[in-house]
């Protein structure tokens, strides 16, 4: 690379003649002016051209601006005798910016819960969530497009879909992220670092665009359904050829499940459904339901196939249109008997059952944005100067800070020891033990993600308001996290629920 003197590129500080300095490459502005004006009018500016605008343009721009076409092209040369100092990390790696990491991905920081393979495995999963991934996540966010199906094809080939299912016979066989864990081997924290990686982006929608709807609605398949339905669906749906929704909520029922209107009536050898489910997620685009349905005496789960008489609209919502929410009707709708999932007016526990595990999973991605809005505010704080000091030099700054720092770090060693138990207990006992504490720590995160929300709104400034740019993972953020509050059940309800397992369990000799 042709190399210049800091004499030389100020000498190239004329209208129609404009040099600058980045991090100690040269670009010419000349051509990029002459083709977008008024585009880097700043850069531009008296005391700008022809000088080292690295503190400047971090002042203004994301370091992904300067890997666009548009500005590599415009790289001439670098100045004599300097290096490259801030650096375009490569897929996979840790963040040194602290608290931007769970403390055991940390140097010297050590888990009694996190094993070398879970470290191989997130090192992995992290390369392939950036390469693959990342781009296909800003590109569905903003065009609101149903996820590729060469992006689902890419993550059957490292079985993510199946093991976003959690540990299971389900996995027998398969190659797990190229083989870096085995399946018999794959635990629930292996699990959670999937769930953590893919909130990484900014993208919110497409968090849910990215087959969620598989991973809260075909559990029931999985523990309950026929081998000759088992080995239909579950191949399809793990091999990203069909996909799949969870049908529980209705416009007349959202936490209350047991209020539900949808009904099947037996007819012979078929069930006949009619009702209608609103706000569900992957479904305008899924080939199959899992629904919750009244009969005679109770709830039925049943498993329903998109076919005459199932018809989806897509629903607008303050999220990206990419999570294919859908407004879902059944009119007369014949279901083979053979598709019901568990017993007959016994669903509710189906449903119940299920939604530890759909919890559990929106506490992980929550936690994982989290962990980015904290990255990203204490990066702003240290690069944004403000009265000739860096933002941090504000104690009200660095209280907001400490804030999001104590949220997150509290959040991440409650959803350790939860994570942990679940490895450890069965599927009963989870039932049994952990439904108020998942519940519990679900209303803890989410309450906390949208303080964290509004923290780092204020930290921002007015570039959290808007969709690019530097703040536009606080944006997306800021309009997106109470999404984690309600999907799964609002957060009153869980404090209630919480309370009430609690309860359940207390001593009839405690006393004061």
């Amino acid at each position: 690379m042709k190399e210049f003197t800091l004499d030389q590129v100020n000498e190239h500080n004329k209208e129609n003649d404009l040099w600058i300095v980045i991090d100690s490459k040269v670009y010419d502005l000349s051509r990029f002016a002459a083709l977008h004006p008024g585009g880097i009018s700043v850069l531009l500016a008296k005391g700008v051209a022809g000088k080292d605008a690295t503190n400047i343009f971090y002042g203004l721009h994301r370091q992904e601006v300067l890997l666009r076409p548009q500005y590599t092209r415009l790289v001439i040369g670098k100045v004599k005798g300097e290096e490259e100092t801030i650096k375009i990390p490569p897929p996979g790696t840790i963040s040194k910016v602290p608290y931007a990491e769970a403390t055991w991905l940390v140097d010297s920081f050590h888990s009694p819960y996190f094993k070398e393979s879970h470290r191989t495995f997130h090192k992995a999963t992290r390369t392939f969530f950036e390469e693959v991934i990342r781009p296909e996540a800003l590109r569905c966010e903003e065009n609101g497009k149903r996820i590729s199906q060469e992006v689902v094809d890419k993550l059957s080939e490292m079985q993510v879909i199946a093991m976003r299912m959690g540990p299971g016979k389900h996995l027998q066989g398969r190659k797990l992220m190229g083989g870096t864990v085995k399946p018999e081997e794959f635990d629930y924290f292996h699990e959670y670092i999937i769930n953590s990686e893919m909130s990484r982006f900014g993208t919110r929608g497409f968090m849910d665009g990215i087959l969620n709807g598989a991973v809260i609605s075909l559990p029931p398949v999985l523990k309950y359904a026929s081998p000759e339905l088992y080995n239909k669906v579950v191949p399809e749906v793990l091999s990203g050829k069909k996909f799949i929704s969870l049908a529980i909520t209705e416009a007349f029922a959202g936490s209350d499940v047991s209020g539900l209107q949808t009904t099947a009536v037996r007819e012979g050898d078929y069930w006949i459904v009619n009702g209608t489910k609103k706000w569900i997620t992957n479904g305008t685009f899924s080939d199959y339901f899992t629904v919750g349905c009244q009969t005679d005496r109770g709830l039925t789960v049943l498993l329903i196939e998109r076919t005459e008489g199932v018809n989806t609209k897509a629903i607008k919502t303050a999220y990206s249109s990419t999570a294919g929410t859908a407004y879902v009707t059944f009119d007369n709708v014949r279901v083979p008997v053979g598709n019901t999932l568990g017993k007959v007016n016994k669903g509710l526990s189906v449903i119940l059952s299920n939604f530890n595990h759909e919890r559990w999973v929106i506490i992980c991605m929550a936690l994982g944005a989290q962990r980015v809005v904290v990255e990203e505010c204490m990066k702003w704080a240290t690069q944004r100067v403000v009265f000739g000091k860096p933002l941090s030099s504000q104690a009200v700054i660095r209280s907001k800070l400490a804030k999001m720092i104590s949220r997150v770090e509290a959040c991440q060693n409650w959803l350790d020891l939860i994570t942990h138990q679940m490895n450890n207990m069965t599927h009963e006992q989870v039932s049994d033990k952990l439904a108020g504490q998942i519940a519990l720590c679900k209303q803890f995160v989410t309450k906390c993600a949208r303080e964290t929300a509004e923290d780092a709104t204020q930290v921002f400034g007015g570039r959290a308001l808007t969709t690019s740019g530097m703040g536009k993972v606080i944006e997306n953020y800021h309009r997106t996290s109470g999404y984690d509050s309600i999907l799964g059940g609002a957060e009153d309800i869980m404090r209630d629920l919480g309370v009430r397992q609690a309860m359940k369990k207390m001593p009839k000799d405690a006393r004061l």
